[in-house]
């Protein structure tokens, strides 16, 4: 009989604007859905074990690690990661560090979580630079945004890696056979675009390793034209930003037209169940946070607003990433580049 799997997972227990509470309810649910899961939930031990005290779980599978600091979002990253030793996102990752934990995840200061994934986690060889890679939900299914955040003034180089790193992942992970990459562009002419995307296409037209598509535009994306999508993050990020503030404007007004009048009501009333499974597609938070691709072990940044469902999600992701060992399946895609 295959022994299973178990995947550690550290948990910044202090970070994001529903810490502790949603934190550590969203850790006992990972843990009671799955029992691959051994959460480290890392943060002020008295508030953990206290908040802790209302849920009924296996008490072997999380373990609580003390952490006196915390990094809030006011906080300039690289002073608070070097500064802040005793803080719940640096311990956490030392756990990483230290192979400890399998995987990290927080909902806390972005930047204090990019500056210390690679300061303390650190980088595989050959990589040139982490991206961040949220799920995006599309009408086929999901399509992976690399980079949405790490690196705003990218190279063609690193947009390669980009390429390269989300393949494995959507191949491996998610189970898209030869998945289909393409570069944001503002056309689907190979000559346009900006001088990065106008120097990366080549390179990406002649990386025998991807399915290279070509350009996507960015009205394409929710049709999920492509399964990997590439840019540098300050593009990426404003994708992000408006994927998601477009889906709850949408939201919001399909809400108030079905309260608008009395028909209206009734219909709604009939349309409820369908369009609220629909509605559960497109809603991001169920696919996790966005794991940041090219490091020694798993980093996982969920939303600053993140409720119990989302850290859930983000906690689970990290079994396939163990299972399938995507780190190594990176580093040997990375190093054949490096070789050619």
């Amino acid at each position: 009989m295959e022994e299973q799997t178990i995947v550690r997972v550290a948990v910044d227990a202090m970070g994001g604007d529903n810490a502790p509470a949603e934190i550590i309810k969203g850790t006992v649910l990972a843990v009671c859905e799955d029992n691959r899961v051994h959460a480290v939930l890392v943060g002020k031990e008295e508030v953990i074990r206290e908040q802790l005290k209302q849920y009924t779980y296996d008490r072997e599978r999380i373990t609580v690690v003390h952490a006196e600091e915390v990094i809030t979002n006011e906080e300039a990253p690289v002073m608070a990661v070097r500064r802040k030793k005793d803080s719940s996102i640096v311990k956490a990752m030392t756990l990483v560090k230290n192979n400890e934990a399998d995987a990290f995840v927080s909902a806390g200061s972005t930047g204090a979580v990019l500056v210390g994934a690679q300061l303390i986690v650190g980088r595989l060889p050959g990589v040139e630079r982490p991206p961040l890679a949220p799920l995006l939900p599309t009408s086929k299914g999901v399509s992976l945004l690399i980079d949405c955040g790490a690196n705003v003034d990218a190279r063609a180089s690193h947009l390669v890696q980009f390429a390269k790193m989300g393949s494995v992942y959507m191949e491996n992970v998610i189970g898209i056979k030869n998945p289909r990459v393409a570069i944001v562009n503002i056309g689907a002419e190979e000559e346009k675009g900006n001088a990065l995307v106008k120097e990366t296409f080549p390179l990406l037209k002649n990386c025998n390793e991807i399915n290279f598509i070509g350009s996507i535009e960015a009205r394409e994306i929710p049709s999920g034209y492509a399964d990997v999508i590439v840019c540098e993050a300050f593009v990426g990020n404003v994708i992000l930003k408006l994927y998601e503030g477009l889906a709850a404007t949408l939201i919001g007004e399909i809400k108030k037209g079905m309260l608008s009048s009395l028909r209206s009501k009734l219909g709604g009333l009939l349309v409820k169940p369908a369009l609220k499974e629909t509605l559960k597609d497109l809603d991001s938070s169920k696919y996790g946070g966005a794991p940041m691709l090219g490091l020694k072990g798993l980093v996982v940044k969920t939303h600053g607003n993140s409720k119990s469902d989302e850290v859930k999600n983000s906690i689970l992701q990290c079994i396939a990433f163990k299972e399938q060992n995507i780190s190594e399946k990176i580093k040997s895609s990375i190093m054949v580049n490096e070789n050619d």
